[in-house]
């Protein structure tokens, strides 16, 4: 075997490893945006997207832009972030979470930006997510709640620790 061929191997078992890892963390946020809702017990509508993780976004799941790393080519084994859109008001108000999921042995660890982690056992299948559904309700919960009490106190008026949907055209 040249040593070209024994590159191209090795960057194929690499790749199957990125495919892997792409489309568990796919699969958990998909489940992620549907079991959220459900939790969260919105009665008018869908109230959880996938988004970009970072930039301007609109509250409509686009699964080519929600992750960090492209659907298809040639993609990085490691870490993979994801956006949560989530509605906070009866309205058209959607707050976005950033989330950064890695495989570490049999475990498999979901990082709020500026909040909590959270690890699952592998295989994902067999987790009960109502747990990691709470500490996002009230990871969420806690941004507002914590800016109400700076406000009431008369302490520093800190921006809330979301990026917050474009507006809608009217």
């Amino acid at each position: 075997m040249s040593r070209f061929d024994e590159l191209v191997t090795t960057v194929e078992a690499y790749q199957m490893r990125a495919d892997e890892n792409y489309q568990r963390i796919r699969r958990l946020a998909e489940d992620l945006k549907d079991g959220l809702c459900q939790f969260m017990g919105a009665k008018d509508g869908v109230c959880v997207h996938l988004v970009p993780p970072v930039g301007p976004f609109k509250p409509m799941t686009d699964l080519t832009k929600a992750f960090s790393i492209p659907p298809r080519g040639f993609r990085p084994l490691g870490p993979v972030m994801f956006g949560l859109a989530v509605r906070v008001s009866r309205g058209t108000d959607w707050i976005r979470l950033t989330m950064s999921c890695h495989k570490l042995g049999d475990k498999f660890t979901v990082h709020i930006d500026a909040g909590p982690s959270y690890t699952f056992k592998l295989p994902l299948a067999e987790n009960d997510p109502e747990e990691f559904y709470q500490l996002l309700f009230e990871h969420i919960r806690a941004q507002f709640t914590e800016a109400i009490d700076r406000y009431d106190r008369g302490s520093d008026a800190r921006t809330i620790g979301f990026d917050f949907s474009e507006p809608e055209a009217e």
